[in-house]
Order: C-alpha cells, then structure tokens, then sequence
C-alpha cells in the first residue's frame, strides 16, 4: 500500500513557502496567462479543421461541451488551488488525495502533453513564419525549416522559438508575463478585427445542415477541439509564483476558461457562417475566411495576430513542463539535482533548460503528428483524476481549510469525471492504445526510481 502514499498538505504548504521562487503574478496576471495559453492554434487553426472533417457548423457545440468538460474540472482544480498552493497541478493535487503511484503517472502523462505539445506549437509556429515570409516574397530554404521525415534536415525556426522563449523564462517570471500581455493584447486584437470585418458577412444559409455528421460527430469534433484547451491548466503550475494563490488561482483559471470559451464559440460561429465548413480544412481558416470575402489586409493582419497567439501558447506550454518537472524532481520522482532555483533570476533555470532542449530536438527533427494526439487523452486524465481526488479529499480531510469551495461538489465532481471521461471514449483506438503503452513505461520507471527515490521514502511525512 505504499504505492498509495500521500504527501502531508502542511508539508506541502511549507515546501511551497520555501521553495525560493519570486512570488510576483496577480490574478490579472493569471487570467492573461490563461487566455495564452488557450487562445492561438486552437482558434486560428482546429476551429476550421473540427467544422470541415468532424461536426459541420456544429462546431460550436463541440467547443461548448469540451468548455463544460474544463469548467467542471477547473471548478476541482480551483479547490485544490486553495488548499494545496503548490507548483505541480494535477501531479501535486494527486500527490495530496490520492497517493504516489496515480500522482506520478499523472506527472507522467503531464509532461508527456506539455511536451509532445509544445513540440507540435513550435513547429506550427515555424509554419506560420515560414508562410509569412513567402508571401513577402522571401524563400526560407527548405531544407532548414522542415524536419526530415518531410524531406528536410532541420526545422530551425521551430528551434529558434523555443530557446527564445525559455530565454525568457529562465530571465524571469515577471519578464516572461509582461511578454505574454503584449502578445495576447495583439491576438485579441486579430480576433476582434476577425469579428468585426466578417460578423456582417455572415449567410445563415451556410449553417444548413447545422449537424452534418450527426451528434457522434459533434462528440468526435469535441474530443479534437479539447486541443484548443490544452494550457488551460498551466496557470495552476504558477502557485508558488502568486502574490496570493488561494485567491487568485481560481479567479485566473476560471476566469481565462469562461473568456476563451465564449471567444471559441463565437469566432467558431461566425467562421462557419461566412464560409462553407467544407472548404476550412487548410492550415489558416480564419485568415481564409477574410480573403473568401475579400477582406486581404484583413486576413494578413490576422496572420500576424495568428503568430503572436501560436507564441503565447508556447510561452505557457513551456513555464508549465518546467513546473511539472520542478514538482517531480523536488519530490525524488526524477533526478532531483535539476531542482534548483536560479540564484538570481528566482526561476528553475535547470528544468527549463532540460525541457527546452528536449522540445527543440522533437520539433527540429521528429514528425509529430500522430504523437500530437496523445496530449489530448493525457490531459484529460489528468482532468478526471482532479476531479476524483477533490471528492475523495472533501471525505478524507473536510477540515482542512478551503479559501474556495468547488459548489455542489457531488454533482460538479461527477459530471467533470463523465464529461472527461466521455471525450476519453471518443478519441481513436489508436490514441488509447498509446496511451496505455505510455503509462506501463511511466509505471516501470516509477517501480524503477520513483519509488525508491521518493522523499516519502527519506521522510516520514506520509498522510494517514
């Protein structure tokens, strides 16, 4: 039963305290990291792709539903926020009510999504640079920004992108927010200008047939558009960087979900009512969908507010992977002579060196297609094991002290568990057969040097 061992919240609390990290982000601050990292490929890019190939201009249905999903288990995650103040997220929540074992394997599934994931934005990233400089009448070399699998040698612009936002990260937290306000200022903007210019345009005609692949597809299209999402729970990795986590933790993550989830709908709306769904299968809808109706400036404005969100996106992806691995290291899950804190800059200078070179070399060589799927179902894991442990918390410790309370927690709980659950069941076998294959390898090395070198293991400051 060992495996099932639970972390001491006071401990955890204290661990966070003196963690050395500057504590200098707001709730504001927080709500604009969450809008970063939500809203870029997402909007731009899987809007067009789930309407053409999944669920017609349903779409909008499939983005409300994958939006209930996050609510439910940002609702869990904004409890834990408030007991449990402590970089790690899903990884650290698991570690506090449900034991060691899940809590690595959430961990696990954790990095796998940041970095699979940031891996997949760097190289759109690079696609849409790329893009851009051809319509400008420059060739980049091809064999420079494409990895080989596509004929290429070496993508450096996706490279390029990721040291320079771990440059950031490392030089600091505050740095990295006030970078990650100027971008997310200009791809609102994109939006808003997005709206403005094709909202008029819309033809109801266009929304005929509304369901054209049948609700399965509007569930198919769901568990694709959850993509769009992925980010959303970086901003609890920030909580040992909050002037006041149990506070402003749950105003930045439900805050951030309930804006970028009226953003989808409407954008999603809007798209599909200017252009027949069936032509938005292309790399840039929204772009697309200004030049359909012949707004060309238009559309290369988006596709620069298109970059800067995709930018954003990456910032987010890479300060949570940093924090994920932070939290396992310091708890012996992996090596924990990379948990160090900057002497200067107050940052996990280490972890996210480590995690920037590991993306680099994924996004500068490696085909990451069919590997990009697997982030969807290892965050949603993540998601249900939240959800579970908040209620197996409210069981176990309901006298801990919560500055928020998830509301009608046995219905919100259930539901966050069966709507995650759901977009679980509607991912490929293909996905789920990955999936599994990954967490028996996590589950090895866990047997392997997790255990052994757990803190629970050096300290008796186990839970009972």
């Amino acid at each position: 039963m060992k495996f099932f061992r639970t972390k001491d919240i006071e401990q955890m609390r204290a661990q966070a305290l003196a963690s050395g990290m500057a504590k200098n982000l707001t709730a504001v601050d927080l709500v604009l990291l969450g809008i970063g990292g939500v809203i870029g490929t997402g909007i731009f890019v899987l809007t067009g792709v789930a309407a053409a190939k999944y669920a017609g201009p349903a779409v909008v249905l499939s983005f409300i539903i994958s939006g209930f999903a996050c609510g439910m288990a940002g609702l869990a995650y904004a409890e834990f926020a408030s007991i449990v103040p402590a970089s790690g997220s899903a990884y650290t929540y698991s570690y506090a009510a449900l034991g060691e074992l899940i809590a690595f394997i959430v961990g696990w599934n954790l990095v796998l999504e940041y970095t699979v994931t940031s891996s997949a934005v760097a190289a759109g990233w690079s696609g849409y640079v790329t893009g851009l400089f051809n319509s400008a009448g420059v060739q980049l070399p091809f064999a420079f920004t494409h990895v080989p699998a596509d004929g290429g040698i070496i993508n450096i612009p996706a490279i390029l992108i990721t040291l320079l936002l771990s440059f950031f990260l490392i030089r600091g937290t505050k740095e990295s927010t006030t970078l990650n306000r100027i971008l997310v200022g200009i791809k609102l903007i994109a939006v808003f200008i997005f709206l403005f210019l094709a909202g008029p345009q819309v033809d109801v005609t266009n929304w005929q047939p509304f369901m054209p692949f049948g609700f399965s597809g509007v569930a198919g299209g769901a568990a694709i558009v959850f993509f769009a999402y992925i980010g959303f729970d970086a901003v609890a990795t920030t909580a040992e960087e909050c002037k006041n986590p149990a506070r402003d933790l749950p105003i930045g993550m439900i805050g951030s979900l309930v804006l970028c989830t009226i953003l989808y709908v409407v954008v999603a709306a809007v798209l599909t009512g200017v252009v027949p769904y069936s032509s938005l299968n292309n790399p840039e809808p929204v772009a697309y969908a200004l030049r359909y109706i012949g707004y060309n400036m238009g559309s290369a404005l988006v596709g620069v507010g298109a970059i800067c969100g995709i930018t954003t996106v990456l910032l987010v992806l890479l300060y949570g992977q940093a924090r994920i691995f932070f939290a396992m290291s310091r708890d012996g899950m992996i090596p924990a002579g990379i948990c160090k804190i900057h002497p200067r800059y107050k940052t996990p200078y280490l972890v996210t060196g480590a995690g920037c070179v590991v993306v680099s070399a994924i996004a500068g060589f490696a085909p990451i297609g069919v590997i990009a799927e697997m982030a969807n179902i290892g965050t949603l894991s993540a998601f249900f094991v939240a959800a579970a442990g908040v209620m197996v918390l409210r069981v176990r410790r309901p006298d801990l002290p919560r500055t928020f309370k998830c509301p009608a927690v046995w219905l919100v709980g259930p539901l966050a568990v069966l709507s995650c659950g759901y977009l679980m069941y509607n991912l490929p076998v293909e996905t789920w057969i990955r999936f599994i294959v990954w967490c028996v390898i996590g589950f090895a090395i866990y047997l392997s040097y997790g255990y052994k070198h757990s803190i629970l293991n050096n300290k008796h400051v186990v839970k009972k």
